[in-house]
């Protein structure tokens, strides 16, 4: 099934992990650590919690860079942050979330070296050959997270957290080697 579609079949908490979850794998690009959005994973694992998560939202919002200095790929990370919806309503949320897909896999199709002559939108419907392995890379924890949430519900949100994770960690690497490469 292609990302386009697990969006469309998705439900509200999925599609706030789905969104959380590109935001998550970007956040170093906006000079957040690990846990930085830890409280908004907490509020999406209680029914209802849309208090905890706009309160959390307004603290990362406060807590990280605008992006300006960062160029195209931390703007649109920051993007995707000021994007969040205070409430987890689901049409806000299905909006918020197919535009964070959108972002985070331009993100990574910016910061890979190699040449992807192919749209995302292209991408996310299906389209995988010729790849570049950083886009591909994205595009695969994005399905998994819908696939985690879809199949597990509020169980799979820890699973759906250490596919984050390994993203950001990924995304850290490559920003801290493309900025050693500019000195």
């Amino acid at each position: 099934m292609s990302l386009v579609e697990l969006i469309a079949q998705a439900d509200e908490r999925g599609l706030a992990a789905s969104g959380l979850a590109c935001l998550d794998r970007c956040v170093p690009l906006l000079g957040g650590d690990d846990g930085i959005l830890r409280p908004l994973w907490a509020s999406l694992a209680e029914a209802g919690a849309d208090e905890d998560w706009d309160s959390g939202l307004e603290q990362v919002r406060g807590k990280l860079e605008s992006g300006e200095n960062g160029g195209e790929a931390a703007l649109l990370a920051r993007r995707m942050l000021d994007a969040a919806p205070a409430r987890r309503a689901p049409a806000e949320v299905r909006v918020w979330a197919d535009a964070c897909s959108v972002a985070s896999l331009q993100i990574h199709r910016l910061l890979d070296p190699a040449e992807d002559a192919d749209s995302v939108d292209s991408r996310r419907a299906g389209r995988t050959e010729g790849m570049p392995p950083l886009v591909a890379a994205e595009l695969r924890r994005q399905i998994t997270v819908l696939e985690l949430l879809a199949t597990h519900g509020p169980a799979g949100l820890r699973r759906a957290l250490d596919v984050s994770t390994e993203g950001r960690r990924v995304l850290r690497a490559v920003v801290s080697r493309r900025a050693r490469g500019r000195i």
